[in-house]
């Protein structure tokens, strides 16, 4: 075994330290830039993640938007994103799963909300996840949304 010093780049991920600071921060805006261009949009407006607002998602698709579906990766694309949402943007999480819901009958209105997405990481791909030195304070913060899930009328957290 050999020692390679201090990671900088692991998985897509860079890593930035400050040990006098005592914090690690993680940033993916490489691997997004990747995306961006993957999907073609590099030169895309930089959204906003309200997505709820712009697009009504539901599970009733017509067989000609169904169709017209057939040739996007959709899987493809959505467990792309997912990867950024695990590793260092848990602020796209819940729009990601809204996203995921109907992956086998996904029609225009799920691409324009993955585009949304895209659009919103374009914006801030260059956030940071930091975890600090200080001390250790537990907080939880929940946005439930009653209704966001037209076709259940059920809330989601």
């Amino acid at each position: 075994m050999k020692d390679l010093g201090e990671a900088s780049y692991i998985l897509g991920i860079k890593i930035f330290r400050d040990r006098s600071k005592r914090i690690l921060g993680m940033t993916q805006n490489s691997y997004v830039e990747k995306l961006l261009k993957r999907f073609k949009m590099e030169h895309s407006k930089r959204g906003f993640l309200l997505m709820r607002h712009r697009v009504k998602l539901s599970e009733k698709q017509t067989d000609e938007e169904l169709k017209r579906m057939l040739d996007v990766l959709y899987a493809l694309a959505v467990g792309s994103i997912q990867y950024v949402a695990q590793c260092t943007r848990p602020d796209i999480a819940c729009a990601l799963s809204v996203t995921r819901r109907y992956q086998a009958c996904a029609g225009e209105v799920y691409w324009t909300a993955f585009k949304t997405i895209l659009e919103y990481l374009r914006r801030t791909k260059d956030i940071f996840l930091v975890y600090g030195g200080g001390e250790l304070i537990f907080e939880g913060f929940s946005d439930a949304s009653f209704q966001l899930d037209d076709d259940d009328a059920k809330s989601q957290s």
